[in-house]
């Protein structure tokens, strides 16, 4: 056996034991064997690859007149094997409102940040939508109340991890489904609108007839006439 020279100074020291290091090095291999490659944990040492997948998203709220437009650049992590996976890498928010400029960089930074370091990423999306706007939040088209536009941001993130699958979709189990289409179509039933106007042969815009009490009065020959009844103002 060689002597080794040591150039540094000992801090301290530990003894491996021989049938320790021979079971590490039965195990890595046996993981290496079985996975056919190397898994590449998702660490603040994965190097940003040349290209990325990339999603835009576009929030346009009632509070801004310019709208934001939010992309979620993912990374590939073990392509081509078995344990092939896509997570989110970097974010980026841009918008036309300066306004908002400051706290749309800090926030697409430490977001980002967040991304890069790896492992459960999905609470972030429950921080984001606990944030209320002191001023009151607004409507989405389709009667969805967002308290902040900050909340927004966090709706759209949880989509896009849906949608590369590191977040379950809420789905609801059959019997609610059924309970909630069954109470549907009830209130629709008793809702429905059910008067004249609502099933009509006569054109459309026609006023009610006086006589015949039909909606089917419109404008011949210069003279308001029913195409019900035939009653007419001019005779």
């Amino acid at each position: 056996m060689s002597a080794t020279k040591i150039e540094k100074r000992i801090v301290k020291y530990r003894v491996e034991k021989k049938d320790e290091a021979e079971k590490q090095a039965a195990a890595k291999s046996a993981v290496q064997r079985s996975s056919g490659a190397k898994v590449i944990r998702m660490t603040e040492e994965v190097q940003r690859p040349e290209v990325l997948i990339g999603s835009t998203y576009k929030i346009k709220t009632p509070v801004s007149d310019h709208a934001m437009y939010l992309t979620i650049n993912d990374i590939i992590l073990n392509e081509g094997t078995e344990h092939e996976q896509r997570r989110p890498f970097e974010i980026f928010i841009n918008s036309k409102n300066l306004d908002h400029f400051q706290w749309i960089v800090a926030l697409t930074r430490i977001i980002s940040a967040v991304f890069r370091k790896g492992g459960d990423v999905t609470f972030m999306v429950d921080e984001l939508k606990a944030v209320f706007d002191p001023r009151g939040g607004y409507w989405q088209p389709g009667g969805k109340f967002m308290p902040s536009i900050i909340a927004e941001i966090g709706h759209v993130i949880e989509r896009h991890l849906q949608f590369i699958g590191l977040m379950r979709r809420p789905e609801l189990d059959p019997h609610q489904k059924k309970l909630v289409d069954e109470k549907r179509a009830e209130y629709e039933a008793r809702t429905k609108q059910q008067d004249a106007f609502s099933k009509s042969h006569f054109p459309e815009g026609a006023q009610l007839c006086k006589k015949c009490s039909t909606a089917a009065v419109v404008m011949m020959d210069g003279c308001m006439t029913c195409l019900n009844c035939g009653d007419s103002k001019c005779g």
